[in-house]
């Protein structure tokens, strides 16, 4: 298994806990009511589980959450945007996620400075594109090691 960098704020898991179902819910956390719909997870089709982990860890600042063997031939690693309620999953094993790699297009990441995430994204060795205004919205394009797209947004009205 791969060396996992957990944070305080939130510690990775390198195995499924048995007891995971009898998990209480967070009283805290508001209930998910008929008609919501919570996006929360989306499958990432890469080639190279480790290079794309690499990738949106180091280059990105990914949070990695999950990084599991749960049968033979099979791993899941998932991975959470610094702020986002959503996480990407990078899988191998599993036919219901199987999907050519690279063909995945126009994630978008919404910054309040695009700017400085652009720089942060460079400095860190991921090529990005120069920043478009389109009709006042900001966009900045990059790709993963595979070609899957990437979309920085800013909406000025949104800071």
């Amino acid at each position: 298994m791969t060396d996992i960098q957990p944070t305080p704020a939130r510690p990775a898991q390198t195995e499924i806990p048995a007891d995971v179902a009898d998990v209480p819910a967070d009283p805290a956390a508001p209930p998910v009511r008929p008609g919501m719909f919570l996006l929360e997870l989306v499958p990432v089709p890469v080639t190279d589980i480790d290079r794309a982990k690499a990738f949106y860890a180091d280059r990105l600042g990914f949070q990695v959450d999950v990084d599991v063997r749960p049968a033979d031939g099979v791993r899941v690693v998932q991975l959470t945007p610094p702020g986002s309620a959503c996480s990407i999953t990078l899988t191998e094993g599993i036919e219901s996620l199987d999907m050519p790699a690279g063909t995945l297009r126009g994630l978008h990441l919404v910054v309040s400075d695009i700017e400085k995430a652009r720089m942060e994204l460079i400095e860190r060795g991921t090529d990005v594109e120069p920043v478009e205004d389109l009709g006042g919205v900001h966009y900045a394009r990059f790709a993963d090691p595979d070609g899957n797209t990437w979309t920085l947004q800013h909406m000025p009205w949104r800071v």
